[in-house]
């Protein structure tokens, strides 16, 4: 579609299903950095590819060791690697190009969530979040796990609490924290718990540096970060989702949660550790369903951070809510009476990608309204034909007027077709690598209809035309009438072509039965 016929009045998000896409059972979706690729962990442990451009599979991860449903998939920033766990308790790193595995550890609790580090472009750090346990920074050269801390009790704890290869302590607390996810540039780590707190770790060292209490102490079931780093989106048990506004420094976080500490000497321990918490993340918006009082599943921002979605909990029913960041619903999207199980928004399109319950994977996008009155501003759409009087020279190669007025474009000038633009969607783009936006996609032919008939049938024809006994003579017409009746391989003048099957005529069948008879004739 192109933008200048688009009406710009109309809101950025999507409208209508525009298609679906199919491919075993899908459980979990994520896009990479630029949108052009989507990934989709299956229920038979592979993790297919898709080229959301031509929406065909560009590529097809499969581990003969891993037979368990994935549990969530996780790009680089690069898009050359791409994180799979699944509920086997494993985590795999592959290499997108090659299609090749890189390594495989196994956890001793299941990662529902797994993140790599996003300021790397080839990370060998990962957070995971498993199923009874306490988030963990994992190594995926040595395997080495790294408990976080889960609740403010745990200060006290002198140093981090580490723990050996793929073993996790279990039971140290009393409850376990349902969410965590990196800052932007991966420098902390931020933690929700089931006493409704969000902690601000400092990964390096496993210190939390500030607190931030929810209202109502519900548990977080979701933690996201927007695309650029300003706004934190939480998801509670109290069916509410709440924005956050990020007021510290996106590069400089670090440095700037010290001079906190330091200018807050006066305070100590947790009331120092919620003062900090203060100045880091403020309360900006809260949205709910405040009739049917539903739960969300998988919200998350927008790629511009303009727009909220989130998907219903409900079972039996696809129901999409979106808000604008001001707090106002503006749109329910309806599908089938699937229940929703994930969800992602395109990086920089007005499209939502959302996974139902059978594991078909519906695209949601823009019903676009063209205004084809953008090409010119005198351009008039018409309700009905009106005759119209041309003027003398309006349909000459150079009109009088444009004769008189000359031209204000110099000639001369030198175009430059070779300097790319900078999106302006990813300015941060700090890298040195080139990103992995694409994939080769290898074509596949059909698959042709019954060879081995096909090969019988064309020898049999060239036998009966190379024999010249009175018996090949008689049994010629004949073969040549069984063959077009039953199979679609006709003898060319170049070869053997193969045709359509069609039905013949009332006049072929005729004439075939007449030469039939012939033979039998002549023969008495």
């Amino acid at each position: 579609m192109n933008a200048p016929i688009i009406d710009p009045l109309q809101g950025d998000f999507p409208e209508v299903i525009e298609e679906y896409l199919e491919h075993g059972c899908m459980k979990c979706i994520a896009f990479n950095r630029r949108g052009t690729l989507l990934a989709a962990g299956c229920n038979d442990g592979s993790c297919i590819i898709w080229d959301f451009e031509t929406r065909g599979i560009a590529k097809e991860l499969r581990d003969n060791e891993c037979m368990s449903p994935i549990t969530c998939v996780s790009w680089s920033k690069c898009g050359h690697r791409i994180l799979v766990s699944a509920a086997d308790k494993s985590l795999s790193l592959w290499d997108v190009m090659s299609g090749k595995r890189i390594t495989r550890i196994v956890l001793q609790q299941t990662p529902l969530q797994a993140r790599l580090h996003p300021g790397s472009s080839k990370p060998s750090l990962c957070l995971a979040c498993p199923l009874s346990c306490a988030p963990m920074i994992v190594d995926l050269n040595t395997g080495n796990t790294t408990l976080l801390k889960v609740s403010i009790s745990e200060i006290s704890n002198n140093g981090p609490t580490s723990a050996s290869r793929n073993k996790c302590a279990d039971g140290i607390t009393s409850f376990s924290p349902t969410a965590a996810c990196f800052s932007k540039y991966g420098n902390l780590v931020y933690v929700g718990n089931s006493k409704g707190e969000i902690l601000v770790i400092n990964y390096i060292n496993i210190e939390v540096r500030a607190v931030v209490p929810i209202p109502g102490g519900s548990v977080v079931k979701n933690i996201v970060f927007s695309r650029n780093g300003q706004y934190i989106l939480t998801n509670s048990n109290d069916r509410i989702i709440r924005i956050y506004e990020n007021l510290l420094p996106l590069k400089d976080e670090v440095r700037a949660l010290d001079e906190l500490n330091e200018n807050l000497n006066d305070l100590h321990d947790v009331e120092k550790l919620k003062a900090v918490g203060s100045k880091c993340l403020t309360l900006f918006r809260e949205f709910q369903d405040s009739i049917t009082k539903v739960h969300w599943k998988a919200p998350c921002f927008s790629g511009d951070g303009e727009w909220v979605v989130g998907g219903s909990a409900s079972k039996g029913e696809h129901k999409i809510y979106i808000w604008d960041r001001v707090g106002h619903l503006v749109k329910i999207l309806e599908g089938p009476k699937e229940a929703i199980i994930d969800l992602a928004w395109h990086p920089v399109r007005p499209i939502v990608v959302s996974v139902s319950l059978n594991g078909i994977v519906y695209i949601w996008a823009k019903d676009y309204t063209e205004n084809w009155s953008a090409f010119a501003p005198d351009f008039k759409e018409l309700e009905e034909n009106e005759e119209y009087v041309e003027r003398e020279d309006e349909f000459d190669l150079i009109p009088e007027t444009e004769k008189v007025k000359g031209s204000d474009v110099n000639e001369d000038d030198e175009v430059d077709i070779v300097t790319v633009e900078k999106d302006p969607a990813f300015s941060d783009s700090d890298m040195s690598e080139e990103e992995l936006c694409f994939l080769p996609a290898t074509p596949t032919c059909d698959a042709p209809e019954q060879p081995d008939k096909f090969v019988e049938s064309s020898s049999k024809l060239m036998d009966s035309n190379n024999s010249g006994s009175p018996l090949s003579e008689e049994a010629g017409p004949i073969e040549h009438t069984v063959n077009h009746n039953s199979s679609p391989v006709e003898d060319d003048a170049g070869g053997i072509r193969i045709k359509r099957k069609r039905r013949p005529s009332e006049k072929v069948l005729e004439l075939q039965a007449e030469k039939m008879k012939k033979p039998s004739k002549s023969s008495k």
